[in-house]
C-alpha cells in the first residue's frame, strides 16, 4: 500500500536517478522512434493499447527503447507485471514466479507478464524452464536482448513468441528525446537550452542510442552550470550579475568536454552496420589485410558483437576461399570457438589473426558457384530420377537395378561410372579453379585420368 513515507522515498530515488531514467516515457505517445515496431497500426502498439499482449522478444541495440517499452507495458496492462533478472535469476526463481502466476490466474483470474531483460544471458535450462508456462500462457513473456535471438534464444521459446526488432534511432528521433529531457519537469525542467552545435554533436556521438544521448546531455548540463556559475561570480565582481541569462546554454564545448573519448558512429542495426561489415568482407575477398584489419577495428570500436564478426569470417572461408585453402574453414571455425570461450577484449586478437589469414589466402568460389548452378537446375528442370545402379538396395526388386561399381575395388579408388542423373554431364556444376590446393588437385586429377 502506498504511504506518505513510500512516496517520499520514491521521489528521493527519482531525484537521484540518472536523467535517462527520470525522463523515461510511460506511454506510447511519449515514446519516440521505432515507428516500424510500435507505430500506428502495428501489432505491438495495438496489443499494448488493448491489453492483449502475447509473448514477445524485443531485439535491438542498446538505447533503442526495449526496457522503456517494457515499462510502458507495465503501466498500460491490467495484468501483474513481474521482473526476473537474467544475470542473477535461477531456475528456482523462475519456477517460483511461474507457480505464483498460476495461482494468480486460478484464484484471481489475473494474467502475469514476466519481463526478462537481456534474456540471451539465460542458460539453456533457464530458457527451457519457461517453455511450458509460455506455451499455455501461464505467463506472457516479454524478453529484451541486444543479441540476435535467432542465435541466442532457444528455438522452441522463439516459436512461442513474436520477435520485434528495434533499430537505432534517427538523429531526428534523438533530437526529440533531447527536447523532451530539456523541458520535462522530471528532467532539466527548462533550466537549460541547447546550442545547435551541441545538439548536432550529441546526435553524432550517440549513434542512435537514446540513453547515450541523455547521458551526454546530463554531463554537458553539469559542466555548463559550472561554467555559468564561474561567469556569474566574475560578473558579480564587476556589478554585471543582473545581466545573466535565466536559462543556461549548453554549448558544443560543454558536450565535447563531457565526451573526452569520441565514440565511433556505428549503428548496429542500420546503414553503418551493413556498410562496415560489407567493407570488411570485400577487403578480405580482395586480399587486402590492411583494409580488413581497419574495418575490423571500426566494428570493434563501435561495439559490434564479436560473434557476429566471427560468423561472417566463417561464411567467407567457404564462400570466397573454399578449396583453394581448405585450412581456412578450420581457422575460421577455431576463431569462432575462441570468441565464444575467451570473449572481449582478448578475442580481438583471434579475430585479427583470422581476418589477415583470410585476406592472404588464395581465393576460390567454385564450390559456392557449383551449388548455385545445381540449385538453378533443380528449379528449372523437371524431376531427374536417381540412376538405377545408385538406388538403395533394401527393397524387393532391387536386383534388377544393375551393378554398382564399388570404387575401392579398383586401382586408385576410382572407376568410371555415372553418378549424375540422365541429361547432366560431369562439369555442369563444379568447374574447378587453378589457385591453391584446388589447382593442385585439378592437376593431379588430370594426371590420374590420362
Amino acid at each position: 500500500m502506498e504511504t506518505l513515507f513510500s512516496e517520499v522515498n520514491r521521489q528521493k530515488r527519482t531525484k537521484a536517478a540518472p536523467l535517462a531514467v527520470r525522463v523515461r516515457p510511460t506511454t506510447l505517445d511519449e515514446f519516440y522512434g521505432q515507428r516500424q515496431a510500435v507505430g500506428p497500426g502495428t501489432w505491438l502498439r495495438d496489443a499494448i493499447q488493448y491489453d492483449a499482449l502475447s509473448s514477445v522478444i524485443l531485439y535491438g541495440p542498446a538505447g533503442t527503447g526495449k526496457t522503456t517499452l517494457a515499462r510502458i507495458i507495465a503501466h498500460a496492462t491490467r495484468a501483474e507485471f513481474v521482473e526476473v533478472s537474467a544475470v542473477t535469476g535461477t531456475v528456482a526463481d523462475l519456477r517460483r514466479e511461474i507457480a505464483a502466476a498460476e495461482q494468480r490466474m486460478l484464484v484471481n483470474d489475473r494474467r502475469t507478464i514476466l519481463f526478462v531483460d537481456e534474456i540471451h544471458r539465460f542458460s539453456k535450462s533457464q530458457q527451457d524452464a519457461l517453455l511450458h508456462a509460455v506455451e499455455n500462457r501461464t505467463v506472457i513473456l516479454v524478453g529484451a536482448t541486444t543479441e540476435n535471438p535467432y542465435f541466442e534464444v532457444n528455438q522452441a521459446l522463439l516459436s512461442r513468441s513474436r520477435v520485434v526488432e528495434l533499430t537505432a534511432l534517427s538523429d531526428e528521433d534523438v533530437s526529440r528525446v533531447l527536447d523532451h529531457a530539456l523541458a520535462s519537469p522530471d528532467g532539466l525542467a527548462g533550466r537549460f537550452t541547447l546550442s545547435d552545435g551541441a545538439r548536432a554533436f550529441i546526435c553524432l556521438v550517440a549513434g542512435g542510442d537514446a540513453r547515450s544521448a541523455l547521458t551526454t546531455l546530463e554531463l554537458g548540463s553539469q559542466l555548463a552550470l559550472r561554467h555559468a556559475d564561474g561567469a556569474a561570480r566574475g560578473a558579480a565582481g564587476t556589478g554585471d550579475a543582473a545581466a545573466a541569462s535565466p536559462a543556461v546554454e549548453i554549448t558544443e564545448h560543454d558536450v565535447r568536454e563531457a565526451t573526452p573519448t569520441r565514440t565511433q558512429r556505428y549503428d548496429k542495426g542500420g546503414d553503418e552496420h551493413y556498410d562496415t561489415i560489407s567493407a570488411f568482407i570485400k577487403s578480405m575477398r580482395g586480399s587486402d589485410p590492411d583494409a580488413a584489419v581497419y574495418w575490423l577495428a571500426r566494428m570493434l570500436a563501435g561495439g559490434e558483437d564479436p560473434k557476429f564478426i566471427a560468423r561472417r569470417i566463417l561464411i567467407l572461408a567457404s564462400e570466397d576461399v573454399g578449396n583453394a585453402d581448405p585450412q581456412a574453414l578450420l581457422v575460421a571455425e577455431a576463431t569462432f570457438r575462441a570468441v565464444e570461450v575467451i570473449g572481449m577484449p582478448e578475442c580481438q586478437i583471434n579475430l585479427a589473426q583470422a581476418a589477415v589469414y583470410m585476406a592472404l589466402a588464395p581465393k576460390s568460389n567454385t564450390s559456392y558457384m557449383a551449388l548455385h548452378r545445381a540449385q538453378d537446375d533443380i528449379k528449372r528442370a523437371s524431376h531427374r530420377a536417381v540412376p538405377d545402379h545408385l538406388r538403395d538396395r533394401h527393397r524387393p526388386g532391387s536386383d534388377a537395378y544393375g551393378p554398382y561399381l564399388y570404387p575401392h575395388d579398383y586401382p586408385g579408388g576410382w572407376v568410371r561410372q555415372q553418378y549424375l542423373p540422365d541429361g547432366l554431364s560431369r562439369g555442369c556444376f563444379y568447374q574447378p579453379g587453378e589457385r591453391g590446393w584446388e589447382g593442385f588437385r585439378v592437376d593431379a586429377s588430370r594426371r590420374d585420368r590420362e
